[in-house]
């Protein structure tokens, strides 16, 4: 675990000025909005350019949609960094943690990325081919100097995904195929998901996963940072939110003022559930 300000590994110069772009002194608010292809036009997402507008003016660090997007993106972003996820599946087909490759690092800077993200199922059977994916896309990201956000989950048949060890080897598959972040699920708890952020020297973001109540949500945040995540890649959380500049506000407090769950909802005017 390192103090998430400070690089883990070295990095080119355009690397580093990149990932700065998408996060604020080493911490990261990230929502990701690709979930058009896994679920269609979903709410939040119909318009997406309201959405975007909205969680970049309540502080999120940066967004993140597949490379089709982009058009409806920039005008947007409110200077916010912006993501191109390169892999995804449908949740209408025969298996969701079958993710296929949509993108390269080349097609994800003509759309005006400033990083990549790549899901990796980790426990999966198609593991193998994902573990194959990544790595690929970590050596083509290199030569251009683009950072690159590795979605590892522990999801199978036979795996726990709230496990503190099988989320740890997740995590650390991401630094060993050249990832400069990782994202995966959270443990549940503060003290757990230590093991996680140890298993790494990579910045660690939790995912939201599907929207739960707003103070169980943040307490997850508050959790993971307490535990030395650097922040979060969380979607539905926030852009489904009856109020998403509201939500990514208070989850930027969370992760960049070190505010309580509590706390963040009531500086920005969210009830606190009893």
């Amino acid at each position: 675990m390192t103090d998430p300000a400070t690089p883990s590994r070295t990095m080119t110069a355009g690397t580093a000025a990149r990932l700065d772009r998408i996060g604020t002194d080493g911490r990261y608010v990230t929502v990701p909005m690709d979930h058009g292809l896994t679920l269609g036009a979903t709410r939040g997402l119909v318009d997406i350019e309201s959405t975007v507008d909205a969680v970049t003016r309540g502080g999120a660090d940066a967004v993140l949609t597949q490379k089709g997007m982009a058009p409806r993106i920039h005008p947007n972003r409110n200077d916010a960094g912006y993501v191109v996820h390169l892999n995804g599946s449908t949740a209408i087909g025969p298996d969701q943690t079958d993710k296929r490759p949509t993108g390269s690092v080349k097609s994800a800077l003509r759309a005006g990325a400033d990083a990549v993200s790549f899901h990796i199922n980790v426990g999966s059977e198609y593991e193998r081919e994902q573990i194959e994916a990544l790595a690929a896309v970590t050596d083509e990201a290199a030569e251009y100097g683009v950072p690159v956000l590795a979605m590892t989950y522990a999801r199978g048949p036979d795996v726990d995904e709230t496990d503190p060890e099988a989320l740890g080897h997740a995590v650390r598959l991401g630094e060993e195929l050249g990832a400069d972040l990782v994202k995966t699920g959270y443990s549940g708890d503060a003290e757990s998901f230590e093991r996680v952020t140890e298993s790494t020297r990579l910045p660690v973001l939790i995912a939201g996963g599907t929207p739960d109540a707003d103070l169980a949500a943040l307490e997850d945040v508050r959790g993971a940072m307490d535990a030395g995540a650097a922040g979060v890649s969380m979607g539905r959380t926030v852009f489904q939110h009856e109020d998403p500049e509201a939500m990514a506000r208070a989850v930027a407090l969370a992760v960049h003022e070190e505010a309580g769950a509590a706390d963040a909802l009531e500086r920005t005017g969210l009830a606190v559930e009893a």
